[in-house]
């Protein structure tokens, strides 16, 4: 009993990971809020009740799509500020460790980029949620530095705000430039970089 039990849960996780995927393919060429569960399901071979067995509607799927997209980075965030020694140093790895999401993720990346500020509230407040939590990890962090001596907690979270915020441009650059010269995407490298450091310039001189 317990066998075959393992064997339809395989089954209906299989079945929800095709839903998902086949929706991120849809979503290449559609927003969220355009996109009807018989296009999901027709993608996927299944009827349209069996996606209710996954979802209850296409804003879940959304919602489920973001914790997919940013779920995974935040053991891999962390690790980027904690195990850097210097600010230059963290934000080379910050910028690396984005250039190679976007290259490996960038259906991923386009969804997030496009549903920030797309029309489903769901999907919205879990994006925002998502952020909210790196900016938290990445206070942290911060915190721990000898720069951090003497700033409040508002302040220091508002630094991490900052970080974020400019990591997801720094996404949204290297996905416009995917298909770029490497002349190219050298430059938008140099210019996200320059980016950072001139926030990590603005920290040191706030207490001034």
């Amino acid at each position: 009993m317990s066998h075959t039990l393992g064997i339809r849960q395989a089954q209906k996780q299989k079945t929800r990971q095709a839903l998902l995927d086949a929706a991120l393919v849809l979503l290449e060429e559609q927003s969220l809020s355009s996109l009807g569960l018989r296009e999901v399901t027709r993608a996927v071979g299944v009827a349209p009740t069996a996606f209710y067995r996954h979802f209850r509607s296409t804003a879940d799927l959304g919602v489920a799509l973001v914790e997919e997209a940013l779920g995974s980075l935040h053991p891999m965030i962390q690790n980027t500020v904690a195990g850097a020694h210097t600010s230059e140093e963290r934000i080379t790895r910050a910028v690396e460790l984005i250039a190679r999401h976007v290259h490996t993720q960038p259906a991923h990346v386009r969804f997030i980029a496009r549903e920030r500020h797309g029309g489903v509230q769901p999907v919205r407040e879990a994006i925002r949620s998502q952020l909210g939590r790196f900016a938290e990890e990445v206070r942290a962090e911060l915190a721990k530095d000898p720069e951090s001596a003497g700033w409040s907690e508002e302040d220091l979270l508002m630094l991490a705000h900052l970080f974020v915020d400019q990591m997801l441009v720094t996404a949204s650059l290297f996905l416009e430039s995917l298909e770029a010269p490497e002349e190219e995407r050298e430059r938008v490298t140099q210019r996200v970089t320059r980016q950072m450091r001139l926030i990590s310039i603005g920290r040191h001189h706030w207490l001034d």
